[in-house]
């Protein structure tokens, strides 16, 4: 049987975990590598890749500096969830604010200091990508367009990193990366709409407490029309392998996401509209193994 102390251990661990959201951090740091795999460095041996230590020290700088931005914005957004999400904020509580600015702060100098270890460019590209993870948490979140455009591209930084690290130019890493960058957009749109409740509560400035849920469907329809231009490319000018499946899958499912978002009044069906987002994302990262399944055995030697 477990002690008190032990339980109450393992309830704040558990409560951390939730803030940090340690489930979209190891899935980013899945996508990292495997983009590095498929994408990036298609040349280089699986090996030397995978025990890259300059690659695991820009990951794990991302992975750093990523927890350390889901506290902040929890931190900042606390009274907002406990109207919107009180279960999960009631669990998050149980770490108190103080511990959780401490965490914020020692994970953001261990980002530093894992940046450090590649190169002084590496510790700049995180100072700044920590000092916009605060400044949209703290400010920018509440304007709205301004606060979804700057969520989305916060979203796909970490992969800029390891860009920036192989210094591929490839004209399809920028098309997979406008495809991505929609699909971001959109579902910070909706998480706009699913905590409308709280937004207006607080007096958050987002799109739909500004301009209406109405005009918050067609922006979202404009995106997701919009995903079709990279898609169509993609597919016709690239070697996608039995990736093209993906995206072709990825074209049903926002032609459901529009039939359901249309129809949509309450939060439970905007929630079901951020899964559909979250599924072709997170499908997506393991998909990129689709592009050619027989790469990874032809470079373990």
């Amino acid at each position: 049987m477990l002690s008190r102390k032990n339980k109450r251990f393992i309830l704040k661990l558990v409560s951390l975990i939730s803030v940090v959201r340690g489930y979209n951090i190891l899935i980013i740091v899945i996508a990292q590598y495997l983009t590095s795999i498929f994408i990036l460095a298609p040349d280089l041996r699986l090996r030397d890749i995978l025990f890259d230590i300059n690659l695991f020290f820009i990951v794990l700088a991302g992975v750093f500096t990523i927890a350390a931005g889901y506290i902040i914005n929890n931190f900042y957004d606390s009274e907002k969830d406990l109207i919107n999400r009180p279960r999960k904020t009631m669990i998050d509580r149980l770490v108190s604010q103080n511990t959780k600015l401490s965490i914020y702060f020692v994970l953001n100098f261990l980002a530093v200091i894992a940046a450090s270890y590649v190169s002084f460019r590496a510790v700049v590209f995180y100072s700044l990508y920590i000092f916009g993870i605060w400044i949209y948490s703290h400010k920018l979140k509440k304007i709205p367009f301004a606060g979804n455009l700057v969520a989305a591209t916060l979203a796909i930084t970490p992969f800029f990193a390891v860009f920036i690290y192989y210094g591929n130019l490839a004209p399809v890493i920028f098309v997979h990366g406008s495809f991505l960058f929609l699909v971001i957009a959109m579902r910070e749109m909706v998480k706009d709409l699913e905590n409308l409740k709280g937004d207006l509560v607080l007096n958050y400035r987002t799109i739909p407490v500004i301009f209406g849920v109405k005009t918050s469907k067609w922006l979202l329809t404009i995106l997701a029309g919009l995903t079709v231009v990279p898609i169509y490319f993609l597919v016709n000018y690239y070697a996608l392998g039995y990736m093209g499946i993906y995206f072709y899958g990825s074209v049903v499912l926002l032609i459901v996401f529009l039939s359901i978002l249309w129809i949509s009044v309450s939060r439970p069906h905007y929630i079901l509209l951020h899964n559909i987002l979250k599924f072709i994302i997170v499908s997506g990262v393991f998909c990129i193994i689709l592009l050619d399944a027989s790469v990874v055995l032809n470079r373990i030697f």
